[in-house]
């Protein structure tokens, strides 16, 4: 046994012995952090950006954070106002993945508090407004989408309610005395809005405020966009230099326009691919966008390089590559960043069955009646349809058999009125790509 004393000293040997070795731990991890590089490359932080202002400073971050080794901040934010990640949002998180890739540090903002008041860019009306709950429900699923395009373990992710909900009253007077009115109508929304008579809220006002002073609070050194957020981004380097901070330079990337071709990709217009959606979707709807479209994917959507890119062109223009195999190869780009190289694969092979050689794909969900209703002894196919989840109400099944979408074992439903006999089997087939096996 030891004495007192002898326990005494053993225990503080420990202590000092313990904090030494914590002491070489994180110096080893500063270390490591130290000689891991910053490597940049500008063309590529270029690549696919709408403006870089001003580009001069953006330069001079460049070559001070290689000359130091140190990490410039850089950060986008997103409104968890809806809550699945498209094709378009990819845009920035691709951007903000080569800043990560070449050493700097990535914040991906969530705008929980912002999202509460609801972003008046480009809107001609006053935006409704979310519920806490529904903002966070929706920054949950968020986080699980983005890690899909960014690595988790060198992302950053911050709220913004952290700064937000404990600034007073008089913080916030001291925001908006940084700011003035006639700077704010000069935004396009708002100013339409006022010559058209339509309300501008003064809790709209504070958006544009608040997303720069997320700038401000993070001290960020890069801070990006699509090109309808230019405004907001360059009250963040106002803002900044309000507060004594050297102003952060400002990214905006174009937005991505849609399957339909016309307008930005949006789920509202049903114009979207969803990174979330099954690997065949995602193909078949990249198969679907026009030649011309096809390479403001290939710039905006993909790491193909760009002399690359220009060659399958410059291919394709001459008529020594079809369209269609250049289609093919972006489908399995895009379908391989959110799946792997063998689903993207597999994804092409399906597709092939089903538009080349007009097969069923090999792998479909089944539905198995319930019990409830085989004792009915029909089958409305409106109720089929929404049983089976292939539409969501009554009225968008009725929408999809007038408007020619649906078929059962090849042949296409045109009345709405059609019923089954209990028991029957077969394939129930909706648009092009979407099938589903009943079973009895």
């Amino acid at each position: 046994m030891y004495s007192v004393g002898q326990n005494l000293y053993i225990f503080v040997f420990l202590q000092i012995s313990g904090s030494v070795f914590f002491r070489l731990i994180l110096n080893n991890i500063n270390n490591s952090k130290r000689f891991k590089m910053i490597k940049n490359d500008i063309e590529m932080l270029k690549r696919g950006t709408e403006e870089i202002i001003p580009f001069d400073e953006f330069e001079k971050k460049l070559e001070r954070s290689e000359r130091e080794n140190k990490p410039l901040i850089v950060k986008a934010g997103f409104d968890p106002t809806a809550p699945d990640i498209h094709l378009g949002h990819t845009v920035l998180l691709r951007k903000m993945k080569h800043f990560q890739d070449m050493g700097h540090s990535v914040v991906f903002l969530i705008g929980d508090f912002t999202g509460m008041i609801g972003d008046p860019s480009g809107k001609s009306e006053t935006r409704k407004r979310l519920t806490r709950e529904e903002v966070l429900e929706n920054a949950e699923t968020y986080k699980k989408q983005f890690f899909k395009i960014l690595d988790k373990d060198k992302t950053i992710i911050e709220f913004n309610s952290r700064w937000c909900s404990i600034m007073n009253f008089s913080d916030v007077l001291e925001l908006t005395a940084k700011y003035n009115v006639a700077r704010m109508m000069e935004r396009d929304d708002f100013s339409n809005r006022f010559k058209n008579g339509k309300s501008i809220s003064i809790l709209e006002f504070m958006y544009p405020l608040i997303q720069g002073y997320d700038s401000v609070a993070l001290k960020a050194d890069v801070e990006l966009g699509g090109t309808d957020q230019k405004f907001n981004l360059l009250v963040g380097r106002d803002l900044q230099k309000e507060y004594g901070q050297e102003s952060q330079v400002i990214i905006t990337m174009p937005l991505l326009v849609g399957l339909d071709g016309i307008q930005k990709m949006s789920k509202s217009l049903n114009n979207y691919i969803g990174i979330d959606e099954p690997p065949q979707e995602i193909f078949g709807k990249v198969m679907s966008i026009s030649d011309r479209l096809m390479f403001n994917y290939y710039e905006l959507a993909t790491d193909i390089p760009m002399d690359e890119i220009k060659t399958i062109k410059k291919e394709m223009k001459s008529g020594k590559l079809h369209p269609r195999d250049a289609k093919v190869k972006l489908a399995k780009e895009i379908c391989a960043q959110f799946y792997s190289r063998e689903i993207a694969e597999k994804a092409e092979s399906e597709f092939n069955k089903i538009f080349v050689k007009k097969d069923e794909p090999d792998d479909m969900p089944e539905f198995r009646l319930p019990d409830k209703e085989k004792d009915n002894g029909k089958m409305w196919i409106i109720k089929l349809l929404v049983l089976c989840g292939m539409a969501k109400s009554n009225g968008e099944a009725r929408r999809l058999i007038k408007g020619g979408g649906v078929s059962f074992n090849g042949d296409r439903i045109v009345d709405e009125d059609h019923e089954f006999t209990i028991p029957f089997e077969g394939v129930l087939k909706v648009g092009k790509r979407r099938f589903v096996r009943i079973i009895k």
